[in-house]
C-alpha cells in the first residue's frame, strides 16, 4: 500500500492567507494537531497548534515561522514510510506530494488505523502467537517454514523491541485456530513462546481498543 492510495477526502490544507484561528477551527473540528500549509500547489510546511500559539492567531499563517518544513512523503512511498514519519515527528497528519513536489493531499492517523482494521491480517480467521527471540537469531523465513510445516500460514507479523534487551517479541497472526502443534514445534526448535491468543478474544479486545480510539478522535 502506498501513500497516494490513502489520501483523505475530508480534510483540506490551509492557505497562506488563512489566519491562525482558521487553522485552529479546522484542527478542532477534525481532532488533529497539524495541517499542511500550501501556496497554490506548493507545500510550504506543516503548521502545528504550537506554531499558532506562538504567533498572533488573527494574522495570516503565511507570516508564521513554521517548526516543520520538510515533514512530507511522496505519493509512491510505502505505508511504513508514513508511519515512520508520524512517529518521528509526532504528527497527526502527513502531507503527500507528487513526483514534481506538488501538494496533492494528506494522510491522517485515522486513515492508517482504518486501513489496518480492514486489512486481511485482521479480518481473516486465525490465532495469535507471540515468540521471544534473540535479535541475532530472528528469521521470519525459518518461522514461516515451521508454521507451513504444520499446514498453516502466517497472515501477518510484526516485531517489537527494547533497546535495553537483546531479545525481540515477534507477534504472528496464523490462519489456524488450534496452535498446539505449532507451539510444540516452535518449542522443539528452542523458541520461547511468550503468549497465545485465540482470535475471538484477541480481535474482540482489539476492536474495543480501536472503537475507543475512534470515539476519542471523533469527540
Amino acid at each position: 500500500m502506498i501513500a497516494g492510495n490513502l489520501i483523505t477526502q475530508i480534510l483540506t490544507p490551509v492557505r497562506t492567507s488563512d489566519t491562525g484561528q482558521d487553522a485552529l477551527n479546522i484542527m478542532n473540528e477534525f481532532n488533529v494537531r497539524h495541517l499542511p500549509i500550501v501556496n497554490n500547489t506548493e507545500l510550504l510546511g506543516v503548521i502545528t497548534q504550537d506554531d499558532i500559539l506562538n504567533h498572533n492567531a488573527k494574522e495570516p499563517v503565511g507570516a508564521y515561522d513554521l517548526s516543520l518544513i520538510r515533514a512530507y512523503i511522496n505519493d509512491q512511498d510505502h505505508i511504513y514510510d508514513i508511519i515512520k514519519l508520524l512517529i518521528e515527528n509526532q504528527l497527526t497528519i502527513v502531507p503527500v506530494v507528487d513526483a514534481d513536489n506538488n501538494y496533492i493531499g494528506m494522510v491522517t492517523e485515522k486513515d492508517l488505523l482504518q486501513f489496518f482494521a480492514r486489512s486481511a491480517s485482521f479480518t481473516e480467521p486465525g490465532s495469535i502467537l507471540v515468540l521471544e527471540v534473540n535479535r541475532r537469531d530472528y528469521s521470519l523465513a525459518e518461522m514461516s517454514r515451521i508454521v507451513e510445516g504444520e499446514n498453516a500460514a502466517i497472515l501477518s507479523s510484526f516485531v517489537t523491541s527494547n533497546l535495553e534487551s537483546v531479545n525481540v517479541d515477534v507477534t504472528l497472526k496464523i490462519n489456524k485456530q488450534d496452535l498446539q502443534s505449532i507451539i510444540s514445534t516452535f518449542e522443539r526448535f528452542d523458541y520461547k513462546v511468550k503468549a497465545t491468543f485465540h482470535e475471538d478474544t484477541f480481535m474482540e479486545n482489539l476492536k474495543e481498543r480501536y472503537d475507543s480510539f475512534m470515539s476519542y478522535l471523533n469527540v
